[in-house]
């Protein structure tokens, strides 16, 4: 029998210059690069465990595993008046975030996204000069070029050709007029299939945000990690957030963790527009309906919620499919729709599984050894919500992203198109030893009305929400943030997640939300610098 230690622990800080509420893929880099400054402390907040020792969570591979387990808060949606509600809205409860949570794709952002968020939504700085930058900066990457970063803390590696489904898929995309073309070479693919760069270390380690940035920071006295800490508001006093209470046990009791600088909320495109809500900043009117005193009347706040939703079509493998992958979703396809455009309108992932989640209740017919095709739509046009259930931080908050709900219908229309496209691409011969019969939606299903009625019935999510708290110029009193990510109304507040965009951009955006941890790390940096006392000068 073990005896317990009676040797007490060290005591936790409880005041930091700042305070970063999220160890999620911008909470960690926020976190770790402002500690890179020694002359500065930094309390990170995570609800969730740490993830050190934690296989299922660290071998990239397994990350199925961790859909609906005790590592994903796993948020029901609301009712969709015109898409699947029996979806769950995966987000990621362990350190690292969602990048410790999924299949570690990693993309580049195309430029015209970047340029989109100075030029058309006023975010005055964000632009891809400014992201390449970053990305270059965050990245060691095993392919050639100039534009990589190759010392970098996260890894990035292109997935080998070693699944024959995958590569007769790609030779079917050429057949069908879509070019084998490299991702992430600082050009756009408009029109383009390819195996994926991910970020995976070379022993099959997840480059998570955490393994990248927390676990070689770990040792630095002026970091300190808060795992398995709940956030349940943001304390302001004065105009000026100055701390967060925390909840650390089984019944509730909250206590103060202050920063004397700044607050930075990095909770997701979820959790943030919830805490801040939580904390009096929000829709005034909805504020009051669940008892939350107003703080902070800023409408946009859990509003212009977007995502990539995900149709799904699979075909019985006339072969053997593999049986050892990096992570089962190795390779992607992207094209147009719709003529012209300087971005792709349709994006598909080729998956080496079984993916019957929301296709098996419907009564479609199912197989072990099977391959699919998810096409999605990458800038769908619906615009959601995330409002508070009550007052209580333990509820779970109201995900309601209005699928196909946009009044033009383009989103339902690039779906419908999408699976048609998929269907030509597996119709092509280099698959023809390959693709058995169509298991989902079926052959039988045709016209576009019997497709979009199987999309509505059946469809996913990339698990890509954002834009619930976009930034935007000073005078819009939609976009709760400026574009250095300050809280409009409150002083020492900031937000760095996916919450974030104005546009969700057109490709799997982890890599863009490590950009966005780097960029508030910079711009908290530039701050504090502009605004150091003068040597001999005499303290306020």
């Amino acid at each position: 029998m073990t005896t317990p230690s009676t040797t007490p622990a060290p005591e936790t800080p409880q005041e930091f210059d700042y305070l970063v509420v999220g160890g999620g893929s911008a909470g960690a880099v926020v976190a770790a690069r402002l500690s890179e400054d020694p002359a500065v402390t930094v309390g990170l907040i995570e609800a969730g465990p740490h993830d050190r020792g934690v296989d299922e969570v660290l071998t990239l591979n397994r990350w199925m595993e961790l859909l609906e387990s005790g590592y994903d808060w796993d948020y029901p949606l609301e009712e969709q008046e015109n898409g699947n509600s029996h979806m769950r809205m995966a987000r990621a409860k362990v350190l690292g975030g969602c990048s410790s949570h999924n299949s570690c794709i990693a993309f580049w952002a195309p430029a015209e996204d970047l340029d989109e968020w100075e030029e058309r939504f006023g975010a005055e700085g964000w632009n891809a000069e400014t992201a390449f930058r970053l990305y270059q900066k965050l990245e060691t990457n095993d392919a050639p070029g100039a534009h990589h970063g190759h010392d970098g803390p996260v890894h990035l590696m292109q997935v080998p050709d070693n699944d024959p489904c995958g590569v007769a898929v790609l030779e079917a995309c050429e057949q069908a007029g879509i070019p084998r073309t490299p991702f992430n070479t600082g050009r756009t693919v408009v029109e383009g299939a390819n195996f994926f760069q991910i970020n995976r270390r070379a022993d099959g380690t997840r480059a998570s945000s955490s393994v990248s940035y927390l676990h070689p920071a770990e040792d630095r006295p002026n970091l300190t990690v808060l795992h398995s800490t709940q956030a349940r508001r943001v304390v302001v006093e004065d105009g000026r957030a100055v701390g967060v209470e925390v909840v650390d046990n089984a019944f509730g009791t909250a206590r103060t963790v202050r920063a004397r600088r700044e607050v930075v909320v990095s909770a997701g495109a979820i959790d943030t527009p919830k805490l801040l809500m939580l904390s009096g900043i929000g829709p005034a009117e909805h504020l009051r309906e669940v008892g939350v005193d107003v703080l902070v009347d800023a409408p946009g706040v859990g509003s212009n919620l977007q995502d990539h939703p995900e149709g799904v079509i699979q075909w019985e493998a006339k072969q053997p499919m593999v049986t050892d992958s990096t992570q089962w979703w190795e390779a992607g396809i992207f094209t147009r729709v719709d003529p012209g455009g300087d971005r792709p309108d349709l994006m598909m992932h080729y998956g080496s599984v079984n993916f019957d989640m929301h296709t098996y209740r419907q009564g479609y017919p199912t197989a072990d050894n099977a391959f699919c095709l998810t096409p999605n739509v990458t800038h769908a046009r619906s615009r959601g919500t995330v409002r508070l259930r009550s007052r209580d931080f333990r509820d779970k908050p109201k995900v309601d992203p209005r699928y196909f709900t946009d009044p033009e219908g383009y989103d339902m229309r690039i779906m419908t198109a999408g699976i048609r496209r998929a269907r030509e691409i597996v119709a092509q011969s280099a698959l023809s030893e390959w693709a058995g019969e169509e298991l989902f939606p079926g052959k039988d299903v045709q016209t576009d009305e019997e497709i979009a009625d199987y999309v509505r019935r059946t469809h996913n999510t990339v698990y890509h929400p954002a834009g619930s708290c976009r930034m935007g110029p000073v005078e819009d009193g939609m976009s709760p943030l400026d574009p250095q990510l300050r809280v409009k109304g409150v002083a020492g507040l900031r937000v760095a997640d996916a919450s974030v965009m104005p546009e969700l951009v057109t490709v799997n955006p982890n890599i863009t939300v490590y950009m966005i941890g780097e960029r508030a790390a910079e711009l908290i940096a530039a701050d504090r610098q502009a605004a150091a006392v003068p040597a001999g000068a005499e303290t306020a």
